[in-house]
């Protein structure tokens, strides 16, 4: 058994493989900007080997690191005066902690405008709040009004007013989950999100004053009879103006709709498009900017609110993980493929942020296959060595979620297997977004072995097809994809040579009682009530009651200070492999849901490589 906290030093020169110089090429994320400052940005990469925030003056071309802990930052909002820039601050990787701030300038001397008077750098944000996890921040255009989503045990959700030298207000709380959606232009309107009908995975919406009382709601789910979504995209960008987009699911998939939060009108868009359409503004109100993400790929189209018409805004084949419109018409975005390294571009032709340094080797293309399962079509993702026949050794490596999807956009994981001589095959079972809310839903009550029955489909295709070896089969997943990889192993030990799990739910009882609240009410909604309420259900669905069918060596990494898959469900776990001295291996270290550290994250990659080589006899 393996435990150690530390990382390992970088390797450097001409010799490095390039599975790991993808890890250490310098990223950036796409630049937030500041509404009434666009030339101020805030955007987050791992130049130092760090994750953590920058700040970027357009005008001048100067960047600065804003945030420098030892297990990195990633969570921080600028203001839209641009002189604020809020980062949270937890312990470790917990997500357990406050907002802190600085100036954009920093260092610059003059009244204290924000919500806090301080002259030390990054102090709290909002004094009075206790520490919480987040749950959604926005700062008001005058800089000195902040509404602060919070989260924790004792208290359930609750929203605060922060505003300058006063002490917050609390305008919400309710024990079921929520979160700040939006502020309203001049300030007088809050959109929040809930989930106060009891279903974590369709939230509904409600309009406050800031005195807290409600001008509207706007709620799909009727009592949880229907389960539909909404999401708050945004308020209208525009003085007075009440509009606020809004995402639903009336059809049967995510698009946006406008709702005039003080008439009540609700302007459908009824845009023509298969799979999931987002949406948000541009700066001057008139137009909307639609990303629409169907089979596993997405683009990019303008939409004229007035005339009513879509105009495709050219982007290559691939990926986009984020767009924004920019006050002169253009619009930057976050591009990649799974061949192609990801880069922040404009539609002015231009490469927006080009970090220096080390650039990352590409990969091979992403293969689609479609596979019939018990539940309708599967769609899977497979990336081969170049040149590659088979039966290779192959690796299922399933996404975590469990309401996310793979897609055509590039992955250092994967294309570390890919260069070691391993097939990759990556599954969007029912719970994966992106194939209409019903394959979303899917998942209720049979928890985690719905998610299986897809991947045993692929897997039968896999090997059918002459393209996985089946004495030489990987299943293995973060997260989600951990926990889907514990429970796999053990409701299917025949059909994989090996797992490895990193930071899964091994136990989902205690898991349960230990994770942060919203989790708690994520599991509520998929598992139809409480461990005490429906033992039957958190049995079926815990990897831990499979656990002595187990054959395969397993693999398992976990951080300490995990508050999603907790550590004492994964030691639960390990300690019943202990005693069966099933053959085993665990890593810990001291960070919380993954890890933010470059050398870490490389670390944990050379681990899950060797142990795979060592048990499957590969290179």
């Amino acid at each position: 058994m393996t435990e150690s906290n530390g990382s390992s030093s970088p390797e450097h020169g001409e010799d490095m493989p390039d599975w790991e110089k993808r890890f250490r090429a310098p990223r950036v994320s796409l630049p937030d900007w500041a509404e009434d400052a666009p030339q101020r940005s805030l955007f987050v990469s791992n130049a130092t080997g760090t994750y953590e925030l920058y700040a970027w003056d357009r005008t001048t071309g100067e960047q600065r690191q804003v945030t420098d802990r030892a297990n990195g930052t990633t969570d921080g909002v600028l203001s839209p005066d641009g002189e604020w820039i809020w980062w949270f601050d937890d312990t470790d990787g917990d997500e357990f902690g406050i907002w802190r701030r600085q100036r954009f300038a920093h260092g610059a001397s003059g009244e204290d405008s924000g919500a806090a008077r301080s002259s030390e750098p990054d102090a709290p944000a909002a004094p009075g709040l206790e520490p919480s996890y987040p749950a959604g921040l926005v700062i008001g255009r005058d800089g000195r009004t902040a509404v602060v989503g919070r989260s924790t045990d004792q208290d359930g959700s609750t929203i605060h007013l922060v505003r300058a030298g006063q002490n917050p207000v609390e305008i919400y709380r309710h024990r079921e989950s929520a979160g700040v959606g939006d502020l309203s232009w001049d300030g007088s309107l809050i959109a929040v999100e809930h989930t106060e009908h009891g279903d974590a995975m369709h939230s509904a919406l409600r309009v406050l004053r800031p005195d807290g009382s409600t001008l509207a709601e706007l709620d799909d789910t009727k009592g949880g009879t229907i389960e539909l979504g909404l999401e708050v995209l945004g308020f209208a960008p525009v003085a007075g103006d009440t509009r606020l987009l809004i995402g639903h699911q009336r059809r049967g998939r995510w698009e946006p709709m406008v709702w005039d939060v003080a008439s009540g009108e609700e302007t459908d868009l009824g845009l023509d498009l298969p799979g999931d359409v987002a949406a948000e503004w541009y700066p001057d109100g008139s137009a909307l900017l639609i990303v629409h993400g169907f089979e596993a790929r997405s683009e990019l189209f303008r939409y004229d609110l007035a005339a009513r018409k879509l105009t495709r805004v050219p982007t290559p084949p691939g990926t986009v993980s984020g767009a924004t419109a920019r006050p002169d018409g253009t619009v930057e975005y976050l591009w990649s493929s799974a061949a192609e390294p990801p880069v922040v571009r404009s539609t002015s032709g231009a490469v927006v942020l080009d970090p220096p340094g080390m650039k990352s080797p590409g990969t091979v293309p992403v293969e689609d296959v479609w596979v019939d399962g018990p539940g309708g079509r599967i769609h899977a993702l497979v990336q081969k060595p170049v040149g590659a026949s088979g039966p290779l050794p192959t690796v299922f490596d399933i996404h975590g979620g469990p309401t996310w999807h793979d897609s055509d956009s590039f992955a250092a994981g994967p294309a570390a297997w890919v260069d070691h001589g391993y097939a990759v095959v990556r599954v969007n079972y029912r719970g994966s977004t992106g194939y209409g809310r019903d394959w979303t839903d899917a998942l209720k009550h049979r928890v985690g072995l719905i998610e299986l029955e897809d991947i045993a489909a692929v897997r039968e295709w896999a090997v059918s097809s002459g393209l996985a070896d089946p004495e030489r089969l990987v299943l293995t997943g973060g997260s989600w994809g951990g926990y889907l990889t514990l429970l796999g192993l053990g409701t299917q030990p025949d059909a994989w040579t090996i797992g490895i799990a990193a930071v899964p739910v091994a136990d989902y009882v205690t898991a349960y009682h230990d994770e942060m609240e919203a989790l708690k009410a994520m599991d509520r909604t998929l598992l139809g009530g409480t461990p005490e309420e429906v033992p039957e259900r958190f049995e079926a669905s815990s990897p831990l009651t499979y656990v002595d069918a187990v054959k395969a060596p397993v693999y398992i990494s976990a951080g300490v200070n995990d508050p999603r898959c907790p550590i004492r469900q994964v030691e639960n776990y390990v300690d019943r492999l202990t005693a069966r001295k099933a053959m085993h291996e665990v890593y810990r270290y001291d960070a919380g849901h993954g890890s933010l550290v470059v050398d870490e994250r490389i670390k944990q990659v050379r681990l899950e490589l060797d142990f795979a080589s060592r048990h499957l006899g590969t290179a």
